[in-house]
């Protein structure tokens, strides 16, 4: 069966720690075609340099800040101290432009790609511009920053977005696909980049271990079954089937990055709920947001 996780260090390809979907990522994924990623940690002064090929691109500042140069035009990205502070200014590249990132003090970055036909203008989105949603409720509360989503971002073929579960919440959920192009559901991949952070006030030790959790199952005959542990750096593929939780364990809280494309007519989220748990939606009512939220500066 094709390796649908990849803990931290599985995925590297020279400079970069995750190299995974992407035009010249050097792991075959069977049957994958739609979506990449590449996460690089660059040292102070340093840079990284993609070509110019048929993929879009929006690079998302981990922690740190970067210069993004595009068509020889500078892009500061002010960027963060972690993904738990809240969203980072973001850039899209558009189609077929050689992208160089640097940065003076150093930091993480992440790159999503997506094989595209259609250039789009190269666009910078500002933390402040960036759409902030608090999802769910109760302990089905979470964060999502909708920087590349539709409604915030022209682009081709992809949908990305991040997402902050606090300690001992769920989120993704309830299990949803988006696996056929039917009436109310769109043929999307997605990948699923993890973070993990000891939660504030947990009175967890400096150095304990930071875990999450992430479930993928068969929605259909084709066999996917994947229950994961996971940490900062590891990486989830999800090419079919339901998928959700994602589960932020007691004491520490959960991010992802998302990027989602496929071959469809449309460039559109639409999902269908796993009909044995989508009556959770309608238990939110009534319930509130998790004082927690929202993560920020």
């Amino acid at each position: 069966m094709t390796n649908w996780v990849y803990p931290l260090g599985s995925a590297t390809d020279g400079v970069w720690d995750i190299s995974l979907g992407t035009s010249d990522s050097a792991i075959a994924i069977d049957g994958w075609a739609h979506t990449g990623l590449k996460v690089a940690t660059v040292a102070a002064g340093a840079a990284v340099e993609l070509p110019a090929v048929a993929e879009e691109r929006i690079v998302v500042p981990l922690n740190g800040a970067f210069t993004v140069t595009v068509d020889g035009v500078n892009h500061p990205l002010a960027g963060r101290s972690s993904v738990f502070h809240g969203p980072s200014d973001v850039l899209y590249s558009g189609t077929g432009k050689a992208v160089t990132i640097s940065s003076a003090d150093g930091g993480r970055v992440a790159v999503a790609t997506a094989p595209a036909r259609t250039s789009y203008p190269t666009r910078l989105v500002l933390a402040a511009e960036t759409p902030v949603e608090l999802r769910g409720a109760g302990n089905c509360s979470r964060q999502v920053h909708n920087f590349g989503t539709p409604a915030a971002l022209e682009a081709d073929r992809f949908i990305v977005c991040e997402v902050i579960t606090p300690a001992g919440n769920w989120s993704s959920y309830p299990p949803h696909k988006h696996d056929e192009e039917k009436d109310g559901e769109t043929h999307l991949e997605e990948i699923y980049y993890f973070e993990t952070q000891v939660a504030a006030g947990s009175g967890a030790p400096a150095d304990a271990d930071a875990i999450g959790y992430q479930r993928v199952y068969a929605s259909d005959e084709r066999p996917i079954d994947v229950s994961a542990e996971v940490r900062t750096g590891d990486v989830v593929l999800v090419p079919y089937g339901w998928h959700g939780p994602a589960m932020a364990a007691p004491g520490y809280d959960l991010y992802y990055l998302n990027v989602m494309a496929g071959p469809g007519p449309v460039r559109e989220w639409l999902i269908s709920d796993d009909p044995h748990h989508g009556w959770v939606r309608q238990s939110w009512e009534g319930q509130n947001i998790d004082p927690r939220l929202p993560f920020s500066a």
